[in-house]
């Protein structure tokens, strides 16, 4: 049987079969690179898209979790559970929070935000916590579906303690999913129109499959493979590679406009979360983070170089005074117009490449790096500066349409002369601030090395001055008070007393100083008064006299003006002791009764309501007036010893003392004058027609027995 030889026809539908099967192989081959292609790029979209959001949540959690350690690192020194409650609230308050933990340094729960803080003194149970606890720095895990971010709280170079903060990782889920779904679609999209390119080329010749093979490989494969790399780019950080610009209006088009809206959104947003962890939200400047890496930066440009770098630490005075009595709102434009100041002084010396930041609250650093200038040292520079910002930070400021006067307090180190690291630079310059505090406030002070030594002297007294009163260190002795006609005992002034174990007794002007500054008054102040209010309910009246006993006179701090737990603190005194209202003499300095006169107002007239006294210490010293007497309306006032001291000599002080007795009791208001060491000084105010006295020539302060004694 003869076999039929095959037809050119048939050889040519055998050729035309076989290359439809080979394009049918190349197009199932290249459909399958495609497919392969699509899910790399999915892939690495997914990656990319999980670690850029969640790096952004660490990013942002680090900037939340730092600038709230730094706030509660005051309060939580002062142990002030309100304020460590109100900076917990606002950050749970934030989208994405789960949870806040604020907690000591034994890993106990101090408050988690709530208002019962069922949690208090519980440790932290969590897989977490003992590393969290252990840790001596910033922290940042991921747990499940939240972002675990801590960071210790610190005072110098003392641990307090830490804050916890957990964010929800089911928002940055929902978004990767959304953006994930999208991609898909586009992906779902994109396969089903290169499958119906591809079905028409199959049907087409073997030349027009290639070159849509060619086409597809071009207009698909390439740009899907540049999408990878620009994504592999950006999950490394890099915003710089080549936009894509498609005029294309199909579903890859649409893809590659969308990626290239992404990695704009993807770079706005980087930039966002830059200028959010290293500027100031309030004012704008740098803030601590940006400055430590200026401080690092500057200081290895300096190494191995003659050049030096000064940092100013600025601290501005009685700025709590202002919030406590005007409001947050108005501590806030005072912190503007003080940066403002700030800045404006810096241009004003020419010192343009100084960086100047908030450090938080009401303290600012300026790193000084001077130029070059002959015969002009960085100190030097420093010093104009220090000068020109106290005298220009202590001009009023307007607030609510009153003037308000703060001040500064400058501290200054030099590197390489007082530190070799940016951390000692910066303790250095807070350790010279913080004298300037103690000298007087409203200067600046350049750091030495005997400053460490008075810092640490203080910082021990400081610590143990908080228990002085429980374990009897603290006591009471009572200045006899005169009254000037015919020298009959009249009252007593409570002074307060220290006898350390080690030191001996130590003077009021030190440890009352510290007491103020730490806040520990206002725990000692209700104390002594109700110490005081017992000890006076049990005094006689003197022998021979039908009177009324003496009356106490006892010193109230300015911290105890503004606490608002005065009026309460008196009533209880009163109600224990059942002392007389009207032999309780309370003596407020005058500048912090003129200060806030307001509030100052109000809170007297709840006292005198009372039926206790009201009386302006060291009267004279700050903003004397007769309109503020005549507003404040006191029962009496004191006249200032340093008045009194030159009293025989000075006729100016004479004439100033002879003026304000006249004024007051033109008012009704009793005067007191102290300090009275002389009998000339006791003729002349008796002369004058001064209501009492007080001095140690009249009589030193005297234990309680020993005055009880001197009434009988």
């Amino acid at each position: 049987m003869k076999h039929r030889p095959i037809s050119l026809q048939s050889r040519f539908q055998i050729v035309i079969l076989s290359g439809l099967a080979l394009v049918l192989l190349m197009m199932a081959g290249l459909w399958l690179r495609e497919q392969r292609s699509q899910q790399e790029a999915l892939a690495i979209a997914q990656e990319n898209t999980h670690a850029l959001l969640a790096e952004q949540m660490r990013i942002r959690g680090e900037a939340q979790v730092r600038q709230l350690a730094d706030a509660l690192s005051n309060p939580l020194y002062y142990f002030d559970l309100d304020a460590v409650g109100t900076l917990a609230r606002s950050i749970l308050r934030t989208p994405d929070v789960d949870y806040v933990l604020v907690y000591d340094r034994q890993g106990r729960i101090l408050h988690d935000g709530s208002g019962d803080i069922a949690a208090f003194g519980q440790p932290m149970d969590d897989p977490l916590a003992a590393e969290v606890v252990a840790a001596s720095g910033p922290q940042a895990r991921f747990y499940g579906q939240l972002l675990d971010v801590s960071h210790p709280i610190t005072v110098g170079d003392e641990r307090l303690g830490g804050v916890r903060i957990g964010y929800s990782m089911a928002a940055v889920a929902r978004a990767e999913e959304a953006a994930l779904a999208s991609l898909r679609d586009q992906f779902n999209a994109v396969s089903q129109r290169s499958m119906t390119w591809l079905l028409l080329m199959f049907v087409a010749l073997i030349a027009l499959a290639l070159v849509g093979a060619v086409v597809v490989h071009r207009l698909l494969v390439r740009p899907i493979r540049t999408l990878g790399m620009l994504a592999r780019r950006i999950e490394a950080g890099d915003f710089t590679g080549p936009v894509l610009e498609s005029r294309r209006s199909d579903e890859l088009g649409d893809l590659i406009r969308t990626f290239g809206r992404m990695r704009d959104s993807v770079a706005r947003h980087d930039r966002d979360i830059r200028r959010v962890a290293y500027t100031d939200a309030l004012t704008g400047l740098a803030n601590r983070l940006a400055f430590r890496e200026a401080l690092e930066q500057r200081l290895h440009e300096t190494q191995g170089t003659s050049s030096q770098l000064a940092l100013l630490f600025i601290d501005l005075d009685d700025f709590k005074r202002v919030n406590d009595t005007l409001g947050h709102e108005a501590g806030d434009d005072v912190l503007l117009q003080m940066a403002s100041r700030i800045e404006q002084e810096v241009d004003a010396l020419g010192l343009g490449n100084a960086v100047v930041a908030r450090f938080g609250g009401d303290e600012f650093v300026i790193l000084l790096q001077a130029p070059e200038v002959e015969g002009a040292s960085v100190r030097d520079h420093a010093s104009r500066l220090a000068e020109a910002l106290v005298a220009r930070l202590a001009q009023p400021l307007l607030l609510h349409g009153r003037q308000v006067l703060l001040g500064a307090s400058v501290g200054v180190a030099v590197f390489p002369d007082d530190a070799t690291s940016a951390s000692l630079l910066m303790k250095n310059g807070d350790i010279a601030m913080y004298q300037a505090k103690v000298a007087g406030k409203n200067c600046y002070h350049f750091y030495s090395r005997a400053m460490d030594q008075a810092v640490e002297r203080r910082v021990k007294m400081e610590q143990e001055l908080r228990n002085a009163w429980q374990r009897g260190e603290l006591s009471l002795v009572y200045q006899p008070i005169y009254r000037t006609a015919d020298r009959i005992l009249a009252g007593a002034e409570a002074l307060l007393r220290w006898e350390h174990p080690e030191y001996g007794s130590v003077a009021p002007s030190v440890f009352v100083d510290v007491a103020e500054q730490s806040g520990i008054i206002e725990s000692i102040g209700p104390q002594v008064l109700r110490s005081a209010c017992l000890e006076a309910a049990t005094w006689p009246a003197p022998d021979g006299e039908s009177g009324q006993a003496p009356f106490v006179s006892v010193n109230v701090s300015a911290r105890q003006l503004r606490s608002g737990e005065l009026v309460r603190q008196v009533a209880e005194a009163l109600d224990e002791s059942g002392l007389a209202p009207e032999r309780l003499h309370l003596e407020l300095t005058e500048t912090s009764v003129i200060s806030d006169e307001a509030n100052a107002t109000e809170l007297l007239g709840k006292l005198r309501q009372l039926g206790v006294r009201v009386w302006l210490d060291d009267f004279g010293t700050g903003y004397s007036s007769l309109s503020h007497l005549r507003r404040v309306q006191v029962d009496g006032l004191k006249i200032d010893r340093s008045f009194i001291t030159d009293l025989l000599r000075d006729p100016d002080d004479l004439a100033l003392t002879s003026a304000i007795i006249a004024m007051a009791h033109s008012l009704g208001v009793v005067v007191v004058a102290e300090g009275v060491e002389r009998e000339g000084q006791y003729q002349l105010l008796r002369e004058r027609g001064c209501d009492l006295v007080q001095g140690y020539w009249l009589g030193h302060p005297l234990e309680p027995q020993a005055f009880v004694a001197l009434m009988r």
